[in-house]
């Protein structure tokens, strides 16, 4: 099904005999060769894919930004004086300057929307748990997610269906039937409030024959608590995960990185069980949205791409603004595809679907008949 597919593949999955340095020397310098390759990979090799090379990811996936001080920050075609978007950097860019046709990632709180969004492609997070995140480095196991990203929605498509088989719920109907029929909520406020709130909303209602405004629950004020509960819970996860390795090793990492380590480790279990119990409380609302409509209709990002020169508590703070909006399907572990749309001159943008769990196919049929509209 694959045959000939070029394949990138982010440098946190195990490839047999192929050094894995999770984007830090010192990572790579402490861990021995991996002796297995990763199941996501093998399944996509298997099924034709051409591997081309491993991509530079952000130090342990722990960043949106794309940059690496070690290994360097992959270049951003579409907008040269803009950030590529990370933890999946590499791939979005080996995908977008054509030296892959698929960039396999790794998406734990945005890290294969984000770099898809700044690129202009295609990206899918998947269900968690959709696919097996063996044999690669973990960030937050929760959260993880195998994603890809492509140029071309049929590629995308090709390879869901290289991953999903027939086992689960969107591959036992027709696809396309059911995204005729489904109904397309719109985040409104949260399009309000985005930097190309009017293009996106256009878009979405030239796209959409029966408009579906969803009035309330999703709004940037309402995620604040949301985006929080995403960070404690992935925090305290990733010092469970790594906490022995940084205190053993004191490895060098980019200073916002080692900051938000540093925190993680302030993380304790009585934290970790009220943001559980708040997680709950979100999902159940996420789940009465979805009585309303059959996906969500939002933007992927705030705005475009920062600039690369943009100052470091600047950045921290727009990605407290951009988890606003990846902690949705994060907490919930629900299947988000992003897709670009030809809405600014100067840098790539597009909107984003989130759909319910293992209705992953769902969302690139929706996607599909949206953009032939």
């Amino acid at each position: 099904m694959l045959s000939s597919v070029s394949l990138a593949v982010k440098d946190l999955f195990h490839i047999k005999g192929l050094p894995t340095t999770a984007g830090n020397p010192d990572w790579l310098a402490s861990h021995p060769i991996p002796v297995h390759t990763a199941p996501a990979v093998e399944t996509l090799l298997e099924n034709g894919a051409q591997l081309v090379g491993k991509t530079i990811t952000d130090e342990l996936a722990y960043s949106l930004n794309g940059q690496n001080i070690h290994y360097g920050t992959p270049f951003n075609i579409s907008a040269p004086d803009r950030i590529p978007g990370g933890s999946s950097s590499g791939s979005a860019v080996a995908v977008r300057e054509g030296s892959a046709q698929v960039g396999l990632g790794t998406d734990t709180g945005g890290s294969i929307r984000v770099p898809a969004s700044y690129n202009g492609l295609f990206g899918l997070r998947p269900t968690h748990g959709r696919i097996s995140s063996e044999h690669m480095v973990s960030l937050a196991p929760s959260f993880d997610t195998v994603g890809w990203i492509t140029r071309d929605l049929d590629v995308l498509a090709k390879v869901a269906s290289v991953f999903f088989g027939d086992k689960h719920i969107d591959d036992a109907s027709n696809s396309q039937d059911i995204a005729k029929n489904s109904k397309i909520g719109f985040a409104q406020e949260l399009a309000q409030q985005c930097e190309y709130s009017e293009a996106l909303t256009a878009a979405y209602h030239s796209m959409v024959e029966d408009p579906c405004i969803l009035e309330s629950g999703l709004s940037s004020d309402s995620l604040i608590e949301a985006s929080e509960t995403f960070r404690i819970l992935q925090g305290y996860e990733i010092w469970q995960t790594h906490g022995e390795w940084i205190t053993q090793q004191a490895p060098t990492f980019a200073p916002d990185i080692q900051q938000r380590f540093a925190w993680c480790a302030t993380i304790d279990n009585q934290q970790r069980q009220q943001a559980l119990e708040k997680q709950a409380k979100f999902i159940s609302h996420i789940n009465h949205l979805f009585t309303q409509c059959d996906v969500i209709f939002l933007p992927t990002t705030p705005g475009p791409a920062p600039f690369i020169d943009t100052p470091s508590d600047v950045l921290a703070t727009y990605r407290n603004t951009l988890m606003k909006l990846t902690c949705i399907a994060g907490l919930c572990g629900l299947p988000q595809l992003h897709v670009p749309l030809p809405i600014n001159p100067h840098a790539p943008m597009g909107f984003s679907l989130i759909g319910q769990k293992n209705h992953d196919k769902q969302l690139i049929e929706i996607a599909r008949m949206l953009l032939e509209t």
